[in-house]
């Protein structure tokens, strides 16, 4: 039935800062870009290596989403990553915080978490 993930909505409270983020920080491509007047909300279709990944809305007025305590929903988004000392050393340089590196204790694979603009965890999980 499913074959595969085909995109993740995320609803950000500040377009601009949240499309650097995804763009300029993470590395996403921008595939196509719609401001729709009616609902007064931008619609910003990105790509990961070549494959449709992420649709960033805004919206005026959104509530704050809870990422601290957990909160029950969708708890956060995972990136795998061939070099994790790498990649928290390049997020390091643009003063983005990492959680210590630790070792999932079922796969010996390392990780590490830290958050997006609007405090939406995100895990890297290195290959």
């Amino acid at each position: 039935m499913l074959k595969r993930v085909h995109h993740i909505a995320i609803i950000c409270s500040d377009y601009n800062k949240s499309k650097r983020f995804y763009t300029e920080i993470l590395g996403m491509k921008v595939i196509r870009e719609v401001y729709r007047e009616e609902r007064k909300s931008y619609k910003l279709d990105l790509s990961l290596n070549g494959e449709y990944v992420i649709e960033l809305f805004s919206f005026p007025e959104t509530p704050p989403r809870l990422s601290r305590p957990e909160a029950t929903g969708l708890r956060h988004l995972a990136f795998e990553v061939g070099n994790l000392d790498e990649c928290v050393k390049k997020l390091n340089a643009q003063q983005i915080t990492c959680e210590s590196i630790r070792t999932d204790k079922f796969t010996g694979k390392r990780f590490t978490f830290f958050s997006d603009p609007d405090n939406l965890p995100i895990e890297l999980y290195e290959k």
